[in-house]
């Protein structure tokens, strides 16, 4: 699973089909002030989640 921020998206998706050789889900997270979740590239708040799972 990656959390990725609204600028970082694009680069996510590039990474789980990389490495995961098929199309991943994208979920949005509902509310982003309420979970711990940050961006894997920059830190930020994640607002989306990236995986197969």
């Amino acid at each position: 699973m990656i959390y990725c921020c609204d600028e970082h998206v694009e680069l996510a998706l590039d990474e789980a089909v990389d490495e995961l050789e098929t199309a991943p889900q994208l979920e949005k997270l509902e509310a982003v002030e309420n979970h711990p979740f940050s961006c894997g590239y920059c830190g930020k708040p994640a607002v989306y989640i990236v995986g197969n799972e």
